[in-house]
């Protein structure tokens, strides 16, 4: 997709993360809305990813660490075609498969994550693997800028650098709140950028929703060679939605049907 298409795209993608969250009357919707442009990016633009099974393993990698957001995983996944949006739809009900976190029952996900702190320590190893295997693929990990508090985030940090893996690219959804604060409340994640860079990464800073500057920031990131790189995407908590932005409460919530309309119309996915 081109930029046009991707901005419209994150449009559909929104609408579908709330479509989900209002059918389950569930959902961790302010995050999933802070990192839907990321996604929509990588799966559209960025990545080599196909929904053919027989060159599944030829696919780049994606690890979803923040793994509470699988809504904006699925509802991406159904956007490639990897499920189908009745399956979506049921999101969280008896007996389906789209659990509330990430589950490798659901076709195009790698790994089940959600035990926050873990994702990147997996990417590492994939990435890892794929090096001494002198395979091509990249490997891509969302991680939430709250579970930087989570000690084996800096342990894989320390492992990437070490052995070098400049297939590995790390994004961080700065949205600055988790669940109970802000995220300078509960754990300062103040020069987030140093701090990476102390751990030998290449460090680009973005705005996390514009499309634009994200795909400019991935073409960057693979300007730099022996060496991992993280992108810190500055990005704002419910994005799209007015009463959702910014707002704490929106890190889990239920919509009435009166938000939901309203949300609906903010996105764009919905008439007057």
């Amino acid at each position: 997709m081109n930029t046009n298409e991707l901005i419209q795209n994150s449009s559909v993608l929104r609408k579908g993360i709330l479509d989900v969250c209002y059918a389950a009357k569930a959902g961790h919707v302010g995050g999933s809305l802070s990192c839907i442009d990321i996604l929509n990016v990588l799966y559209n633009h960025e990545m080599k990813v196909s929904v053919d099974p027989v060159v599944w393993d030829q696919n780049d990698r994606f690890i979803l660490s923040k793994g509470h957001v699988a809504e904006a995983l699925y509802v991406t996944l159904a956007n490639k075609g990897f499920i189908t949006q009745e399956q979506l739809l049921t999101y969280t009900q008896y007996q389906s498969n789209i659990y509330g976190h990430p589950s490798i029952k659901v076709p195009g996900v790698l790994v089940g994550t959600g035990a926050l702190g873990h994702g990147l320590s997996i990417g590492v190893g994939v990435a890892l693997a794929d090096k001494m295997n002198k395979r091509n693929q990249r490997t891509y990990v969302l991680l939430g800028d709250g579970e930087l508090a989570e000690g084996s985030n800096w342990e894989a940090a320390m492992s990437a650098s070490h052995y070098q893996l400049d297939q590995l690219i790390v994004i961080v959804d700065k949205n600055g709140l988790q669940i109970t604060n802000t995220t300078d409340h509960v754990m300062s994640t103040h020069s987030l950028s140093d701090k990476w860079k102390s751990f030998g990464f290449t460090v680009i800073e973005t705005n996390g929703n514009d499309v634009n500057q994200l795909v400019q920031s991935f073409e960057e990131a693979w300007l730099h060679v022996g060496k991992p790189t993280v992108i810190i995407a500055h990005t704002t908590k419910g994005k799209g939605v007015s009463f959702m932005e910014n707002q704490l409460k929106w890190h889990h919530g239920v919509l009435s049907d009166e938000q939901y309309r309203q949300a609906s119309k903010e996105v764009g996915g919905m008439d007057e």
